[in-house]
């Protein structure tokens, strides 16, 4: 059985990425218990009694893995952050070089300016990560039904254009790759 992370994976980098987030934060609101995340997540999912052994099992590697890594509290997993590098890195050439790609991320650049501004010299990460914080801020507010201001919304899709775009050519390269 093909998790939902890989397919997210599989088919868009962006909401892979973004999904992972949202699991990193589901185990830590569970301080990475799994008998609660069994509990109170999986056992409510509508899959089989052996679906739900496969995605306990799954929690179990992602807990391992944000105890081994330091992570519970804050951060994310080395290799989601890897993915950001690879991103952010085909970000910088598609800037030079794909004039659609350039001209989506002229209209996303001022909303990465005011997360900039706005982070008052915290360290945000790279304009991707910008991009990822953005789209998956409106998602926690929108599970939290905290309103929504408009500015927020026209960043979130300024950068959901650009990740759109960037996932785009990512996945291009990962099925022309010869591996």
């Amino acid at each position: 059985m093909k998790s939902v992370a890989e397919k997210k994976k599989s088919q868009n980098i962006g909401e892979y990425l973004i999904y992972m987030y949202q699991m990193e934060d589901l185990i830590r609101s569970y301080q990475g218990n799994l008998d609660e995340i069994q509990q109170y997540v999986i056992s409510h999912y509508p899959v089989s009694d052996e679906e739900k052994e496969e995605i306990l099992g799954w929690f179990e590697g992602l807990v391992q893995k944000m105890k081994a890594h330091g992570i519970l509290e804050k951060g994310h997993l080395n290799e989601l952050n890897e993915l950001v590098k690879n991103l952010t890195q085909l970000h910088y050439e598609l800037v030079k070089t794909d004039r659609s790609y350039f001209e989506t991320y002229h209209k996303a650049k001022p909303h990465i300016l005011d997360a900039i501004t706005a982070a008052n010299g915290e360290n945000l990460g790279s304009e991707i990560q910008i991009c990822l914080n953005g789209v998956y801020g409106l998602l926690l507010c929108r599970l939290l039904g905290k309103k929504v201001e408009e500015k927020q919304l026209s960043a979130a899709d300024a950068f959901g254009e650009v990740l759109s775009l960037l996932n785009f050519s990512y996945q291009q390269r990962i099925f022309m790759s010869p591996n």
